[in-house]
């Protein structure tokens, strides 16, 4: 067995063959199915953590709606932004074709939480409080999510001959990587890599006394640490490189370094009398 003839040497993962599901009339998109699952695992995992705060629970739900709305926007922008030339043609019909993927997570957090924080201020609570309390919910979403690439067989790595080396069809791999057949699943790692980090979350937040919104800084931190990584494996059609590194990895690199300097410095550094007014210092 070798990995030219779509084997490693000890085994592989299987790619589905299709990336829909038929249920009579209906034709069910996996891609859309797997966000809609970390849609329902983050609101109620978010739901529970802003109620033992003592938010109101059906808050939750208000900011779902708009930040979820918001967030796929963002995030298809920023995938056409960056990758416009795998946008499938006609272009003006393939920007809307989220179910057959491309979806930028940078925009799509930060849509989704601007318009978060706008409703939640308009209601009254403290944003950095829900700020925190939706952290680990939006990243067991996009643990949830990153499935939907393994049913459309894209964001892989390198050709890899490793035990767990994910087998793609020749129909999805990128010119000049034809005569591979198995390659990193890096969908897995970040999966992986993103539920571990939920944990570690609700652990940190039980355990010391965080100004907020420390979590969330947190959480971009542990993110982007592993997505830096990450991108170093990626093959992905329409990337932009930059000596020698994709563009994402330069947006990761920059977003981890300025959301742990914050960390560190909002949580260890400034006094709490410089706290402006409306922020909490612990909760």
């Amino acid at each position: 067995m070798n990995i030219v003839s779509g084997r490693a040497l000890l085994g592989f993962l299987l790619s589905p063959s299709t990336n829909v599901l038929h249920l009579g009339p209906l034709t069910l998109h996996m891609y859309g199915l797997m966000l809609l699952a970390g849609i329902v695992a983050a609101l109620w995992l978010t739901r529970r953590r802003w109620t033992r705060m003592g938010g109101d629970g059906d808050l939750v739900y208000r900011v779902g709606l708009w930040g979820v709305v918001a967030g796929i926007v963002g995030a298809r922008i920023y995938h056409i932004v960056t990758s416009w030339s795998v946008v499938p043609d006609p272009k003006w019909e393939g920007v809307f074709e989220v179910w057959n993927g491309g979806l930028g997570i940078w925009g799509g957090v930060l849509f989704g939480c601007a318009a978060g924080a706008l409703v939640v201020r308009r209601a009254g609570a403290s944003v950095r409080l829900m700020l925190d309390a939706a952290a680990p919910g939006l990243l067991l979403a996009q643990g949830i999510g990153r499935w939907g690439n393994w049913w459309n067989q894209e964001l892989f790595g390198k050709p890899t001959r490793l035990p767990w080396a994910l087998e793609i069809s020749p129909a999805h791999r990128p010119p000049g990587y034809s005569q591979y057949a198995t390659f990193h699943p890096t969908f897995l790692y970040e999966s992986l890599w993103d539920l571990l980090c939920v944990g570690l979350l609700l652990w940190i937040d039980r355990r010391f006394a965080l100004r907020r919104p420390a979590l969330f800084a947190l959480y971009v931190s542990f993110y982007t640490a592993f997505r830096s990584y990450e991108e170093t494996l990626r093959i992905d059609l329409g990337s932009h490189y930059y000596a020698g590194f994709r563009l994402n990895f330069f947006v990761s690199l920059a977003v981890f370094a300025a959301s742990t300097a914050f960390f560190v410095w909002w949580q260890f550094i400034r006094p709490p009398n410089e706290l402006p007014a409306g922020f909490a210092e612990h909760a």
